[in-house]
């Protein structure tokens, strides 16, 4: 039996920024993680992933990226060792090699019990910081009968693993997009299928849309629209960092498609919303220039004008006729990449601290089970609370409440 006061679950981002703010504080704790530092990033990216974020932005605060320009795009092998000196520098009290098997409250409300690989551990509080990328979604719609390998991007490293033929990639947020380019650039006959997303400039008047997103306080919105509640973000800091678009994929060779709506006898059918889906996400893209328009001129910055980013190239062929269902052999597609996200999985928490879709209740991060917080987690409190730069501010608020500060 091992006992601390507080226990942190998750040696990634979120379990480093979290040890980080109790050790300013003295505060005992141990950081248990069921593999290695930054895991996900070593065995669930792909070989050619880079930051979305450039160095000077995406980073946890009093480390710079090594080796990396201000305004480059760290690659996955560039994160993995940059989490692992950040974890080096702060002294993280780190245990790695242990799963939580199950996580349960004393019977005298002291604590919490943690049933783990390593054994017992019983702590005053504890932290689950296991992230927003938790149990990939494959949706089961193409039988297995058909012969066509599929796989999650989780588990895409890169063109040479896949067997010869077309690939159709499902999903076109930042990974789904990515991939397909990367497939497409390797000489694959690659379709992919596009939904509603948010499609920002990757650069806009001589500063990237992080600076832009920071300045007009986007990253500190605490709430999302209705309708945008599960749109995704197609950005890339693959190849220098480019602005996401898929009309230009197309021109190269990539064949948009709607949403998939099913498979019947061999053939996917898609949903006829293709150019409303670029639509919507060409007025994202306007929207965001013309807030930073105003904002320059409200206070007066000057930078250089860019009109022609307003300039959109016309639809091509595959969005102004739609292909409505593909006959998944015929078109010679023998690899399907699902980049349909993530759901949250707390399998192992059996404390009553759940809504009826699996997400924890809580405020801010702080449980309604005293003692249990959650800390990294998508729009926790704000935009920002997923991503490397914006989770050392959760944390901190966290480490307050567990210090009995304020």
């Amino acid at each position: 039996m091992e006992r601390v006061d507080t226990l942190i679950i998750g040696g990634g981002q979120a379990g480093l920024a979290m040890s980080e703010r109790l050790s300013m504080r003295g505060f005992s704790h141990l950081v248990i993680e069921r593999h290695r530092i930054a895991e996900r990033w070593r065995a669930e990216r792909w070989d050619g992933l880079h930051a979305n974020g450039p160095a000077w932005h995406d980073r946890l605060p009093g480390l710079e990226i090594p080796n990396v320009t201000p305004d480059g795009f760290a690659s996955r092998d560039q994160m993995v060792a940059y989490f692992e000196a950040y974890a080096e520098r702060i002294k993280v009290p780190l245990r790695c090699g242990v799963t939580v098997t199950s996580l349960t409250t004393m019977p005298d409300g002291s604590g919490f019990r943690a049933e783990t690989s390593g054994g017992v551990i019983e702590a005053k509080q504890v932290v689950a910081a296991t992230g927003p990328f938790q149990r990939p979604v494959v949706p089961p719609m193409v039988p297995a009968e058909l012969g066509i390998a599929q796989m999650h991007s989780n588990a895409y490293r890169n063109p040479e693993q896949l067997p010869p033929g077309a690939v159709l990639v499902v999903g076109a947020g930042s990974s789904g997009a990515q991939i397909a380019d990367e497939l497409q650039r390797a000489g694959k006959q690659v379709y992919l299928c596009v939904g509603r997303h948010e499609r920002p400039p990757r650069r806009y008047r001589g500063k990237d849309f992080c600076w832009w997103l920071g300045v007009l306080d986007l990253w500190n919105a605490t709430t999302r629209g209705p309708r945008s509640e599960h749109v995704t973000i197609a950005v890339s800091g693959a190849y220098g960092g480019n602005t996401i678009d898929f009309r230009r994929l197309a021109a190269r060779g990539v064949t948009l498609l709607g949403r998939a709506d099913g498979v019947e006898a061999g053939a996917m059918r898609f949903t006829n919303d293709l150019a409303r889906s670029l639509a919507l996400g060409d007025a994202n893209y306007l929207g965001l220039l013309d807030l930073a328009d105003a904002y320059a001129a409200r206070e007066g910055i000057e930078l250089p004008e860019e009109p022609e980013a307003r300039i959109l190239d016309p639809d091509p062929d595959c969005v102004s006729n739609p292909i409505l269902q593909l006959d998944l052999k015929a078109a010679g597609i023998s690899q399907i990449i699902w980049a349909t996200g993530y759901q949250l999985d707390f399998s192992w928490m059996q404390i009553d601290v759940f809504d009826e879709n699996g997400t924890p209740r809580h405020k801010r991060g702080v449980s309604d089970v005293p003692g249990l917080y959650f800390l990294g987690l998508s729009w926790l409190y704000r935009r920002a609370s997923a991503f490397i730069f914006g989770v050392p501010h959760d944390a901190e608020h966290l480490a307050a409440h567990i210090a009995g500060e304020g």
